[in-house]
């Protein structure tokens, strides 16, 4: 132990240098970098691999966790819509970025709505369709009728696809319209024809409304164009305008979406009008609705014969005295010739000493009228052929004797009065046949509906994100970083656990003595002051056990500095070898 004590403090600095003080960090990345200039190569370029990794996943975990998310500024756009737009985002100093697959520009989520907000302020994106401003762009002289007429027919196409991008599951709408030449050379005319092409949000899609709608739109816009020839696709090639066969099987649909709204409409207004007084959630409402969809158009010609009245009357009376004297004789040019002269007065004579005959006539026409009704009767399907119901109301909680808790079920009296009041409710006929049933039973008590979980909430994913990103980053710096510098930097010093003004002792007694004769030689004192901590160690009280501690000693300064003590053996084999 002598030899050891003398042959290490004989060359205390011959692998460390006098400035690397082990309890500061500088003398510790000092002799970091000196044992580490010791190490073989294969074991330098491994810690370098390792350290270095360990940064890079850790700087690049770091980056995908508080990067921020991107989504899409605006969808489909035109390529040269989307170079004015990337301009005007470099102008702006708004992040983005460019999709390799579809093209669409994404920028950070938190400033979509801001950024909209200050394209839209310089006119961007703008939009394809163009309107009646076409019509205002100066033409060039010489312009013919053609020209100008498809001008005037592109701007009414561009005005109705604005129109119907107007509509909410719209995001844009293109319109062509077809038009026969007007010749007076062309008897029949063909009549005007309309496509529209449509492109939906998302996944929304139209319902039939809304096709009609756009339909109806078109067809009032352009002069002599009927619904009928007017065809709506989507940006999928799917045919919205249905033939005459897919209209009767979407009748068949409307007929039963109507009789749903129609009883629906019966449950609504019993439960309004019973929930106040059984409760809520304590009542239980069907109706079945037979409704008669028939398309009916008759006239009808009604007669009462009872009631008649004269509507004209003609009286017609005649009287004849005498016969006619110039009525007579035999029919001819001689009959009607007159009488000759001189003869007339006694002819009149004998006509008076004979009878004069006489004759008279009456005759009398009414017209009756007779009371007669004309009815042209055309009745709207969906008129309510049956109405059948089923009314299940809960029990009564009430206490019984022994003060518990019991369900029993509801008087005759209030359900006879509940009967009344959902006759009423839902129009009961009698005559027509309606059913009506009520009942009270017992209700299970429903679940309680769970909430929306949490991680569905999109603020949830991000928040996880982080957190994940920080833990890989945390599990790679103690994985990989931490041994990777522990093998680098040394260990600190421990603490030599001395009183104030206690004096160092010798390693033993031989090597105080030894030290003490050096002393007086004039040589350098050999003490425990000059060593490392691990020298320091081998301190110990003076005992029995001086030999153990010793040999602790021993091997802690062995696993703390063993170049040193590799050096210290290599002397003693050439002290030996020498002796």
């Amino acid at each position: 132990m002598a030899a050891i004590d003398t042959a290490i403090t004989e060359n205390p600095t011959q692998d460390q240098p006098p400035s690397a003080d082990p309890n500061t960090l500088g003398g510790r990345l000092a002799l970091g970098l000196q044992g580490f200039r010791e190490m073989p190569v294969g074991r330098q370029i491994a810690l370098i691999s390792m350290l270095a990794g360990g940064l890079v996943a850790v700087v690049a975990i770091l980056f995908w966790a508080l990067r921020p998310t991107y989504v899409p500024l605006f969808s489909q756009l035109e390529a040269t819509e989307a170079a004015k737009i990337m301009e005007a985002l470099t102008g702006l100093g708004v992040p983005y970025r460019v999709d390799n697959n579809s093209g669409r520009i994404e920028i950070p989520q938190q400033r979509v709505a801001e950024t909209r907000l200050l394209l839209a302020g310089q006119g961007l994106p703008k939009q394809a369709d163009i309107g009646f401003e076409l019509l205002q762009q100066e033409s060039g002289f010489g312009t013919s009728r053609l020209i100008e007429g498809a001008r005037y027919q592109r701007a009414i196409e561009g005005e109705l696809g604005r129109s119907i991008a107007a509509l909410e599951p719209v995001e844009r709408a293109r319109v062509h319209i077809a038009r026969a030449e007007r010749s007076v050379f062309v008897r029949e005319r063909v009549p005007p024809s309309a496509s529209v092409v449509v492109h939906l949000k998302g996944n929304r899609e139209l319902t039939e409304q809304q096709v009609g709608a756009i339909v109806h739109l078109v067809s009032s816009s352009i002069p002599e164009l009927t619904p009928e020839r007017v065809t709506v696709v989507d940006q999928s090639g799917r045919l919205l305008t249905a033939n005459d066969q897919e209209r009767e099987e979407r009748l068949a649909l409307d007929q039963l979406d109507y009789a749903h709204r129609v009883e629906s409409r019966y449950v609504e207004r019993v439960l309004t009008l019973l929930e106040p007084v059984v409760g809520r959630d304590r009542l239980r409402v069907q109706v079945v609705a037979d409704l008669d969809f028939s398309r009916v158009e008759r006239t009808q010609e009604s007669y009462d014969p009872d009631k008649t009245a004269i509507r004209s009357e003609q009286l017609n009376e005649e009287e004849r005295i005498g016969a006619d004297p110039l009525v007579g004789g035999i029919p001819g040019a001689l009959t009607n010739q007159p009488p000759a002269g001189g003869v007339v007065g006694q002819q009149q004579q004998a006509q008076a000493n004979t009878v004069v005959p006489s004759s008279r006539s009456q005759q009398t026409t009414r017209n009756y009228e007779v009371d007669r009704s004309i009815a042209h009767i055309k009745e709207t399907p969906g008129s309510v052929r049956r109405i059948t119901a089923a009314v299940v109301v809960d029990y009564v909680d009430q206490v019984n004797e022994a003060g518990e808790p019991v369900r029993v079920p509801r008087s005759e009296a209030e359900m006879e009065t509940i009967r009344n009041l959902v006759r009423e409710a839902i129009g009961f006929n009698e005559a027509r046949g309606d059913s009506l049933q009520v009942g009270s039973v017992s209700f299970v008590p429903e679940p309680d509906t769970p909430a929306e979980p949490i991680w569905t909430q999109p603020w949830f994913l991000e928040l996880v994100k982080i957190i994940g990103g920080l833990l890989l980053a945390l599990i790679v710096i103690l994985a990989v970083v931490k041994p990777a510098l522990n093998q680098i930097l040394p260990k600190p010093p421990e603490p030599e656990a001395l009183e104030e003004g206690e004096e160092v002792p010798a390693l033993t007694d031989e090597t105080q003595g030894e030290g003490e004769a050096e002393g007086e030689e004039g040589e350098e004192i050999v003490s425990l002051t000059h060593e490392p901590s691990a020298i320091a160690a081998l301190i110990g009280p003076k005992g029995p056990d001086r030999q153990q501690l010793d040999l602790e000693a021993v091997r802690e300064m062995v696993r703390q500095d063993p170049k040193r003590v590799v050096q210290v053996m290599k002397q003693w084999l050439a002290e030996d070898g020498n002796g």
